[in-house]
């Protein structure tokens, strides 16, 4: 079904798990209409809990989306990959563990035990994110020969593949995971599409409202092989964005094309109850 506003269909609904990067904003700037969607869902009674592969704990998140000017009373409750991976990354501390990712990254790794090592001295690897934004996934293809050497697990703390940073496309930790595993590298990934943060996104949300019938919450995301597997993986309806990570590629003359997103769906065994270009 193609929607105009998320207002079509609010009804059906107690609550959204709702991406971030690609759906509220692009890395610089936010989308117009996500918020006030947001808003108004909240204001009819309903709980927001964003749901990022952000590869950090939630903490800093708020301010993150504070400067872009994304508004605090358009959600209620911020769930991370990072959040969900810190607990796979506690139960191997204190490693010892080979890093890859930015500073930026740094409070992923914090108060976790973990001592960071070479990697020819590491018990297993961890990726958060590729060391410098304009880095190719190939670059680690040393890295990742010598880890599968020595049969190394890889904790990746970012399942995306690619993020849409303003205009341009940008590799995250999730194309050197999928790098690994075509070696035959065992790969841990607690982000969507995969269960572990769906888990804490429904405790988050119990705490909230007490049970909610699955049936009652939409997830929405721009990514097919993320938010939206993720979402059919778990039995949850979803809206898919076919703006955010997709740009205009399933447009047609600036509308959105019905018969491009359901090929873009298709093209990773999924399905989306509901599409839209933008959230709004």
């Amino acid at each position: 079904m193609i929607l105009d506003t998320i207002d079509a269909i609010a009804e059906r609904y107690d609550a959204v798990f709702c991406d971030v990067w690609g759906v509220i904003h692009n890395g610089r700037t936010l989308y117009p209409g996500a918020a006030g969607a947001l808003k108004r869902l909240r204001g009819a009674g309903k709980s927001v809990i964003l749901l990022t592969n952000i590869p950090k704990p939630r903490g800093p998140i708020p301010a993150q989306l504070d400067r872009l000017g994304f508004p605090r009373a358009a959600y209620d409750v911020i769930v991370t990959s990072g959040d969900a991976i810190r607990a796979e990354l506690a139960a191997r501390a204190p490693g010892p563990f080979y890093k890859i990712g930015p500073p930026r990254d740094a409070v992923l790794w914090e108060g976790l035990g973990l001592k960071p090592a070479p990697l020819a001295e590491a018990a297993f690897f961890a990726i958060s994110g590729l060391n410098d934004d304009h880095e190719q996934p190939s670059a680690y293809a040393d890295v990742l020969a010598a880890a599968r050497a020595r049969e190394l697990e890889l904790l990746c703390a970012n399942p995306d593949i690619v993020v849409r940073v303003g205009d341009e496309l940008m590799w995250c930790a999730g194309a050197v995971a999928r790098d690994y595993a075509a070696l035959g590298g065992r790969v841990v990934m607690a982000g969507k599409p995969h269960a572990p943060i769906y888990d804490l996104a429904m405790r988050e949300l119990a705490a909230l409202r007490g049970r909610v019938d699955r049936a009652r919450v939409l997830c929405i995301g721009d990514g097919v092989g993320t938010d939206v597997r993720g979402a059919n993986d778990q039995g949850l309806d979803c809206l898919f964005i076919a703006a955010g990570m997709h740009g205009e590629a399933l447009m047609t003359g600036g509308a959105l094309d019905e018969a491009k997103a359901a090929a873009a769906l298709a093209a990773e065994g999924a399905h989306a109850h509901y599409v839209m270009d933008a959230l709004r």
